[in-house]
């Protein structure tokens, strides 16, 4: 079984009712329809209920498919998401008539629906901006108590019979801390090793990735990624973590003994940390589009509930995945 399939099935064993902001993009409604069918989860699309029919109906959807249509504009939770933003952000100068105005938005009104307990979870991206979906998300249901920071991780399944041996990896963070510094670097390798755990069942061995392997290179950027470590062995001794590597070093194992020798980390990395966004986002679109890895992200972690971002080229399968995903962080 490969290992989409699993995350699938994985999430079919528990459903949870996840709510998509886009429901008017056919991307969003065809993906839908496929995680309702295959059982994964029970679903709201908000949108605009004539469009969101008509597109519904376009991908072939029939009576026997229950998908539930929330249009801000008519639905009877809006008031009560406008009276809930309000006393949310009224500290931050919002009145009421701003806070019915953001009720009626797409993105605010489906991360309401989770924070007031409508919905396990919800997805958005495939139009709105990385920034709008993050946005709206820390705003309305906000970090977790037990979390640092915020941060994403993309999970990137490799082709069939790669070489490596290995099947699926977590990249972060590759979609929203653009410059974390060290105690930023480490919180975001134990979110994503926790994450590896959850959502793929594997024992998580996590790299910080520099340019630098083990001081062959002295920068101000090396010494930040070296101190993340020194960070997570205080911490969290308990959890396999080397650095700085450089990728070659982390993945390969025959580099990874020339390199780094007598490391349990190097060459057999699951957890790649990237110094930086530009290092993340170049690095999981490489692994995509020359490398033939599937990337299904950027997916949220820290946050109280959970509320995922989709890229704005995704594909209903994308969709699909997303969905599973955001399926298994609410059960877990």
């Amino acid at each position: 079984m490969n290992v989409l399939q699993g995350l699938r099935d994985r999430a079919a064993a528990r459903p949870a009712h996840i709510v998509l902001s886009e429901g008017h993009d056919p991307r969003i409604v065809a993906g839908s329809l496929e995680a309702l069918r295959s059982g994964i989860a029970r679903i709201t699309l908000v949108g605009p209920i004539a469009e969101v029919s008509a597109e519904l109906k376009k991908a072939g959807a029939t009576d026997a498919d229950k998908i539930t249509i929330q249009d801000p504009e008519t639905s009877q939770l809006t008031a009560e998401f406008a009276k809930s933003y309000f006393e949310l952000r009224q500290h931050k100068g919002v009145s009421e008539d701003v806070a019915n105005t953001q009720a009626h938005a797409p993105l605010v009104f489906a991360a309401m629906m989770v924070r007031n307990g409508h919905a396990d979870g919800t997805v958005g991206g495939a139009v709105s901006t990385t920034s709008d979906t993050v946005r709206a998300a820390l705003q309305i249901i906000g970090k977790a108590k037990d979390a640092a920071l915020v941060s994403s991780f993309f999970l990137m399944i490799l082709p069939a019979n790669h070489p490596s041996g290995r099947n699926a990896m977590v990249f972060g963070d590759c979609g929203l801390v653009i410059d974390p510094n060290a105690e930023e670097l480490a919180d975001i390798a134990v979110a994503s090793a926790a994450s590896c755990q959850k959502l793929l069942g594997d024992t998580p061995s996590v790299a910080l990735l520099s340019f630098s392997t083990k001081g062959s290179a002295r920068h101000a950027n090396v010494t930040k990624v070296s101190d993340a470590v020194a960070i997570l062995h205080a911490n969290h001794p308990d959890l396999a973590a080397d650095g700085e590597l450089q990728f070659d070093a982390a993945f390969v194992p025959e580099v990874g003994a020339s390199k780094a020798p007598g490391s349990e980390v190097a060459g057999h990395a699951n957890v790649m940390i990237f110094p930086n966004l530009d290092a993340g986002n170049i690095g999981y679109k490489i692994a995509q589009r020359i490398g033939g890895a599937d990337a299904i992200g950027p997916v949220l972690q820290g946050l109280a509930k959970p509320a995922n971002d989709l890229s704005r080229g995704c594909t209903a399968q994308d969709v699909t995945n997303m969905i599973a995903v955001t399926t298994l962080q609410a059960a877990l």
